[in-house]
């Protein structure tokens, strides 16, 4: 590797760690800098209650909410991202999500590109994660979608009973798209630890081992651990990033590169160019829009437990999937969003934050239901923001758009108390459940009103680029995973041929 990479990437994430998978494909030298280190394969993988009681994972890490009181985010530094920790759902965004689209609550945006322009990076980016699905199944699918990489995950029984009993009201359940190593040769053993969980046999097709692992073995990426991204320095006419300061085991240090990305997550990206000012950005390197930072989304989502009377002996619940509602329905115009199978839920899980919940009637229920993760579009608003205090992340979030959620929670449970489980129990997760946290320095045609170009570089310095979930625009009512790979490969494209003149792929793969 020379001293000197071509490309210096932020994170290793779903849009670091896919970026640099591509680069790398077209020959250039790249390096990452990745705060953290690599996830172990250990017992603690599958634990219940290392996972969500002692929380193991999550790092030592206190934001401040919108009233300054202190809170651990649910963000994960490993190599691989918040990917490590996923559930490894890999939807598209429905073509009108790309349109301007009117909700109960307001006006979702319309994006600078369509969904045709990501289309064929949707199918490349389906390939690298081997997602598994079913193609003309999902009512909501956007048109010629090609068939995907794998076949479908089956239903277990539990599940496929529920999906007909769900047709017999009239909806059409389909599949979840979802990338895990289950065709032959796959590791994955569909087991109840996958969605919240590391997996222990590498089996879920999360950024490390889809993107940076292929990545390292052509030997053109370099891959720093334990090295903390702390400032980007600015040429002397501020219209460069010159360097990226960053602290290591070694202490502080810099690495220059022609071309700089930021990779980090929604807030933290945003947090590190704001924490960038300097004499040529005094408001924040990439901020002359002052718009870094605000508009942060992250869904509006509600845990569904439905509870019956028969034992659920699902271990793999996270099969299936309910698009009939995505845009409304004839008793409401408005869009409401996305239901889908919740890894199984299990009895540490519903303790570990429940004071007055015993273990005892916690596994009753565990046993007996059936969990769905249901999801619908929060809008950007410019006072939902990342703002630094001090040194310290304050996530200012104030809810909206919230009717056609709750109808869509209510329409769940109704249908599920019709099918036979007549307990249904609520949890809504609130704002600061930063999982699918997107917006934040957001792409756009009119450098007044955006941070980025279509291509994910800033208008005010033609060298950085911001690629992960920090681009979107509006959220959607799916998890942004794909969308964010699809995104990172199609930037690598344009960066390869516009910032090096390279066409094509290389050989080494």
């Amino acid at each position: 590797m020379p001293s000197s990479p071509d490309v210096v990437i932020i994170g290793s994430g779903i849009g670091g760690g896919t970026l640099a998978n591509r680069l790398v494909q077209h020959g250039l030298n790249v390096t990452i800098l990745e705060r953290g280190g690599y996830l172990p394969q250990e017992p603690e993988n599958w634990d219940v209650h290392a996972v969500f009681v002692d929380q193991k994972y999550v790092p030592q890490e206190t934001w401040l909410d919108k009233e300054g009181t202190a809170f651990h985010p649910g963000n994960y530094y490993y190599v691989g991202g918040s990917s490590k920790l996923y559930g490894g759902t890999m939807l598209r965004l429905r073509e009108r999500d790309f349109e301007e689209l009117e909700h109960a609550g307001g006006v979702s945006p319309a994006w600078p590109i369509t969904y045709r322009h990501l289309a064929p990076y949707y199918d490349l980016a389906e390939k690298l994660y081997l997602v598994h699905g079913q193609v003309g199944v999902d009512p909501t699918e956007p048109p010629d979608v090609p068939p995907y990489p794998y076949r479908a995950l089956d239903h277990e029984p539990v599940i496929e009973r529920v999906a007909c009993a769900l047709q017999d009201q009239g909806l059409k359940p389909f599949p979840l798209p979802l990338a895990v190593q289950r065709h032959e040769g796959g590791a994955c053993v569909r087991c109840k630890t996958c969605d919240g969980f590391p997996c222990k046999v590498h089996a879920k097709t999360d950024a490390e081992i889809a993107a940076v692992r292929p990545a390292l073995a052509t030997g053109r990426l370099t891959l720093k651990i334990h090295a903390k991204a702390t400032r980007l320095i600015l040429t002397n006419d501020g219209r460069r990033v010159n360097a990226v300061e960053y602290e290591s085991e070694a202490g502080l240090a810099r690495i220059t590169a022609p071309v700089v990305v930021v990779s980090a997550s929604a807030v933290n990206s945003a947090a590190l160019l704001l924490r960038s000012a300097c004499d040529k950005a005094p408001r924040g390197v990439a901020n002359s829009s002052g718009l870094v930072g605000r508009n942060y989304m992250a869904h509006n989502n509600t845990a569904l437990m439905s509870i019956g009377w028969a034992i659920n002996d699902t271990k793999f619940q996270k099969t299936i999937c309910i698009n009939d509602f995505y845009f409304g329905d004839r008793g409401f115009k408005y869009p409401m969003g996305n239901i889908q199978g919740l890894g199984k839920l299990q009895t540490g899980m519903l303790t570990a934050k429940q004071k007055y919940l015993p273990n005892f009637v916690g596994d009753l229920m565990a046993q007996r239901s059936v969990d769905w993760w249901i999801m619908s579009e929060d809008l950007p608003d410019p006072e939902n923001r990342v703002i630094l205090q001090g040194d310290t992340i304050r996530l200012h979030y104030t809810e909206n758009n919230m009717a056609g959620h709750k109808r869509l929670t209510n329409r769940a449970a109704s249908l599920m108390k019709k099918i036979g489980f007549r307990v249904n129990i609520q949890k809504h997760m609130g704002g600061l459940s930063v999982s699918h946290q997107c917006g934040t320095v957001c792409f756009g045609s009119d450098p007044s009103k955006a941070v980025l170009n279509e291509f994910c570089r800033s208008f005010d310095h033609c060298n950085l680029f911001v690629v992960d979930a920090s681009f979107f625009p509006s959220s959607a009512a799916v998890n942004p995973a794909l969308t964010i790979a699809a995104q990172a490969i199609r930037v690598a494209d344009h960066m390869a041929r516009v910032d090096f003149g390279v066409t094509g792929i290389s050989s080494a793969r």
